[in-house]
């Protein structure tokens, strides 16, 4: 029983289900439901459409580079029957699946991880803010405080200059 993949979402396509799409140059496109035939027909790119395991992968959700996906790629070279070597390959694609999985859990742990660094370094910033609010200043008071502060330098510029001799009496 071959599974293919669909083209969309990257789901299993169990035989007998789903839609084929063949182009004018034999390229074949298979589909898992009518969702992803719609999406495909509407030209949408499945990196950017966020169930989609391209979209997962793209925005680092799922493991990417790893050994054990190797073990996933089509192989269209058809072997003799070995009973030895199928008994030897059921055998490794469970220590595959297991490895896999552990690596999965690892990938998502430290994930996870990384998010909560991001939270915990923002619950400090709101802390920061709620116990220092003398602090923060709104955009407008500083524009404000700015135009103060070039007023009362101006102002002492002008003093200057109408003293003379920059505000020193030396005549004393």
């Amino acid at each position: 029983m071959r599974l293919e993949k669909c083209y969309f979402c990257s789901s299993t396509v169990y035989p007998g289900h789903g839609i084929q799409f063949v182009r004018n140059d034999a390229k074949v496109f298979r589909f898992c439901r009518s969702k992803c035939h719609k999406n495909f027909k509407m030209k949408r790119n499945p990196r950017k459409v966020a169930w989609t395991k391209a979209f997962r992968k793209a925005h680092g959700k799922e493991m990417t580079i790893d050994p054990t996906l190797e073990f996933e790629k089509r192989r269209n070279i058809p072997i003799k029957y070995d009973r030895e070597l199928m008994a030897t390959t059921v055998k490794a694609m469970k220590r595959v699946a297991q490895v896999k999985a552990q690596r999965e859990r690892v990938f998502y742990k430290h994930r996870m991880l990384k998010a909560g660094k991001k939270v915990k370094e923002r619950s400090d910033m709101l802390k920061d803010v709620a116990t220092h609010m003398e602090m923060v200043v709104a955009p407008s008071v500083r524009e404000r405080v700015k135009e103060k502060i070039a007023q009362e330098r101006s102002i002492q510029k002008n003093a200057m200059e109408v003293d003379g001799n920059g505000g020193f009496d030396h005549a004393k």
